[in-house]
C-alpha cells in the first residue's frame, strides 16, 4: 500500500513569514553555541584518550574531571565523585535500577515505579520481573501526581529501588519529591528520580531532597547528544550493567564521550547560571500560549494546572489524531509533539495518558509543545492561530465529528 500525503499551503498564511518556531524541547535540544565552542576542541585538537598516560590523555582526563565537577555543583551533590558519566538518560535509568535491584538482592527482589514514568524506567522493570522481581505500578490521579497514600501502601522493606521522576515529560506535572522521598525511605530502601525533564528548568539539590540516585541528560541541557549521568548517593549500593574496560568507577565501561561529556558539564554551568531568569521568562510564555490554547473549541489542558514545568504546555482534542495535527502544524512550520516521542514506532495511546484517566480515544489526541531559548512571547499569537486553524480543518475531515 502506498500513502500519499498532499501537503497544501494553509490558507491565510504567507510562506515568506513562516520562520521555524519549535516546540519540541523535551524530545530534542539544540546544541548551545556557547557549549558547542567550548567542546569542539575535543572534536579536533584533543583527541586523546582518558585512560592513556601520555599528556594527550591526561588532557582528556581532566576535561572530564572539570565536567563531573560542574554536574555535581548543578544538583548540589556530595561531591563530583558521585557523578558517574553514560551514554544518556536511558543508559542511566537501566544503571539505577538495574544496577541498583542486582547489587542489593539481598535485600529484596521488589521494584517499583509509577505509572507515568518513561519506558526507559518502566521496561528494565518489567526485564527484572521476567527475572523473579516483583514491579509494583504506583497510581497518579487526574494530573499526574503521584498517589501518596497508595505509595506507602505499596512499599515495603524489600521494595530496593522506587522510581519517580521529578516532572513528567509528556504532561509538565512536577512531583512532590520531599514527600515521596519520607515514605520510601520509611518504607523502602532508595529513591532513584529520573530528572530529565526538569533539570536545567527547576533548581534540583539532591542533598535537601534526599534523592539517592538520579537521571540527567546532556541534550536534555542544550548540550550534546551522546552523554548523560547518573547520581549516586555516596553509599548507595550499585553495580555494573555492562562490564568491559573499568572506566567510571567501574560502574560505567566504554571510552568516554569526551566532546559530549564537556559540553554537558559546560551546558550544566550555563544552565545554573541562567536558570531563575529564563524559567520566569519561559514561564509567562507558557501561560499565554496556554490561555490562547484553551480557548480553542474542545481544547483540555493536561497535567496539572499549577504544579507543572515552566515551558510545558500540553493539551487533547476530541475527535482528531495527535499524529495529524503534529503533520498539519509543521505545514506551518510549527514543530510540537504528540506523547512521547519514544512510543511513536507503535500505534498504542500514551501509557502517561491512559494512567491519568483518559480513555483511547482521547489519549490520542494529545499535543504537547515545549519551549526553549529560542522561543519568544510574540510567536504566541501565530501558533495559536496555527493550532486553531488545524484543530478546525481537521475536525472538518474527520468521521468521528459527523457521527455525533
Amino acid at each position: 500500500m502506498i500513502l500519499r500525503l498532499n501537503l497544501v499551503q494553509p490558507c491565510g498564511f504567507n510562506g515568506e513569514h513562516m520562520k521555524r518556531i519549535y516546540l519540541d524541547h523535551a524530545s530534542s535540544m539544540p546544541v548551545d553555541p556557547r557549549v558547542f565552542k567550548f567542546a569542539k576542541p575535543y572534536l579536533t585538537k584533543e583527541y586523546g584518550n582518558p585512560s592513556s598516560l601520555y599528556s594527550p590523555g591526561l588532557e582528556a582526563k581532566q576535561a572530564i574531571e572539570e565536567s563531573r565537577k560542574k554536574i555535581a555543583e548543578f544538583i548540589n551533590a556530595e561531591n563530583e565523585k558521585s557523578i558517574i558519566f553514560t551514554s544518556g538518560a536511558t543508559e542511566s535509568n537501566n544503571l539505577a535500577i538495574r544496577g541498583t535491584a542486582l547489587r542489593n538482592l539481598n535485600d529484596g527482589k521488589e521494584v517499583a515505579a509509577s505509572a507515568i514514568e518513561h519506558i526507559s524506567v518502566l521496561n528494565p522493570m518489567k526485564e527484572l520481573q521476567k527475572n523473579g522481581f516483583t514491579f509494583k505500578t504506583i497510581p497518579v490521579d487526574s494530573t499526574g501526581t503521584v498517589d501518596l497514600e497508595k505509595l506507602e501502601n505499596l512499599l515495603t522493606k524489600n521494595t530496593t529501588v522506587t522510581s519517580i521522576m521529578y516532572a513528567n515529560n509528556e504532561i509538565g506535572t512536577i512531583e512532590p519529591i520531599k514527600e515521596i522521598r519520607k515514605i520510601v525511605h520509611g518504607k523502602g530502601r532508595y529513591l532513584h528520580v529520573d530528572a530529565t525533564a526538569a533539570a536545567g528548568f527547576l533548581p534540583i539539590d539532591v542533598q535537601d531532597e534526599g534523592i539517592d540516585l538520579m537521571t540527567l541528560s546532556s541534550n536534555d541541557l542544550y548540550g550534546p547528544r551522546g552523554a548523560g549521568a547518573l547520581y549516586v548517593k555516596p553509599g548507595v549500593k550499585i553495580q555494573s550493567i555492562m562490564p568491559g574496560g573499568g572506566q567510571e568507577r567501574g560502574l560505567r565501561s566504554g571510552t568516554e564521550n569526551v566532546f559530549a561529556i564537556a559540553g554537558m558539564g559546560e551546558a550544566a554551568r550555563i544552565a545554573k547560571k541562567e536558570m531563575k531568569e529564563e524559567s520566569a521568562r519561559l514561564r509567562k510564555i507558557r501561560d499565554k500560549l496556554i490561555n490562547g490554547i484553551k480557548k480553542i473549541d474542545e481544547a483540555y489542558l493536561t497535567g496539572h494546572p499549577i504544579q507543572r514545568l515552566p515551558h510545558h504546555a500540553s493539551f487533547r482534542f476530541s475527535h482528531i489524531e495527535g499524529e495529524s495535527i503534529l503533520l498539519n502544524m509543521d505545514m506551518y512550520n510549527i514543530q510540537v509533539a504528540t506523547g512521547s516521542a519514544c512510543s511513536h514506532k507503535t500505534l498504542e495511546p500514551s501509557h502517561v495518558l491512559l494512567a491519568i484517566g483518559l480513555k483511547h480515544e482521547e489519549a490520542h489526541g494529545s499535543v504537547v509543545l515545549t519551549l526553549g531559548r529560542s522561543n519568544s512571547i510574540e510567536q504566541v499569537p501565530f501558533i495559536v492561530e496555527a493550532l486553531r486553524d488545524t484543530v478546525q480543518r481537521l475536525r472538518a475531515l474527520s468521521p468521528l465529528v459527523k457521527e455525533r
